[in-house]
């Protein structure tokens, strides 16, 4: 996508019979850019190393929905457990509280019990059993469900940015940025705030052919409050040529994180 569609033009395709996505959240730009370049869209899906394989995924046969993680997999059992103000599973007599609105955010959760599900964490027994809560494996991420029942990622808990009261999902601005014609990538953050607690503030990649400006800065800016409200947009956005990412292409908000003074990920990189 950042090298252009043309790079695509002139190459015989037609051995190409499916495309997947795997290892971060994928946005629905990188779904539609699929289907326009490649002729084909890109498939998410969900796991974890700790799930042994793939729980959720658009697999081939039903209609993909950009942005979405899909749905899941025959025999596999997955919900959203409500979080208390501290971010922790509410279970009421021994039973986690589920969400079931449409559209409203929860802790991904997995009924334990299916083949490939991990046994334990090396020398770290209470670190494995905090991973259970009643009567389901939490795994970290936050995520939705709309009314068809497709799971919608929103972040990993301990990335959501709480803003004037506000819990926002970092992939949501990422994927919301990306869709301006100038961004080829975008990393977000929370930053602290004395008024607000945090404010988002965004680390962006340009295309090939844009030059960083103050005038495109408060273009993309603007381009993000139209589609997200003033609350969820970037108030901050800086340019960069390389966001830190590992291996497999994560982008590493830790490290973005910590170049901010004051901010949370300083203190896990030091410690």
């Amino acid at each position: 996508m950042k090298a252009g569609a043309g790079r695509a033009a002139g190459h015989d395709l037609s051995a190409l019979r499916f495309i997947a996505s795997v290892g971060e959240p994928l946005n629905p730009e990188a779904v539609v850019w699929g289907q326009d370049v490649l002729g084909l869209p890109v498939h998410d899906n969900w796991w974890q190393t700790e799930t042994g394989g793939i729980m959720i995924a658009n697999y081939p046969a039903m209609d993909i929905r950009p942005g979405s993680m899909g749905r899941p997999l025959p025999g596999i059992e997955a919900a959203l457990v409500a979080r208390d103000a501290d971010g922790k599973p509410v279970v009421r007599d021994g039973h986690a509280v589920l969400v079931t609105e449409p559209d409203t955010m929860g802790e991904l959760a997995l009924r334990p019990g299916w083949p490939s599900m991990f046994r334990g964490y090396l020398n770290e027994e209470e670190r494995y059993r905090r991973c259970f809560a009643g009567g389901w494996y939490l795994t970290g991420d936050l995520a939705k469900r709309d009314g068809d029942g497709y799971f919608w990622f929103v972040g990993r808990g301990d990335d959501v940015i709480k803003s004037s009261g506000h819990l926002i999902g970092p992939f949501e601005v990422e994927s919301c940025l990306m869709e301006h014609p100038a961004v080829a990538e975008a990393g977000v953050i929370g930053v602290p705030d004395p008024v607000a607690g945090e404010v988002v503030k965004a680390f962006v990649e340009l295309k090939t052919g844009n030059e960083p400006t103050g005038e495109l800065r408060l273009d993309i800016i603007g381009f993000a409050r139209k589609r997200l409200g003033a609350a969820v947009a970037p108030r901050l956005l800086e340019f960069t040529t390389n966001l830190p990412k590992t291996r497999s292409g994560k982008i590493l908000r830790r490290l973005l994180k910590s170049r901010e003074p004051g901010a949370a990920g300083r203190r896990h990189l030091d410690a």
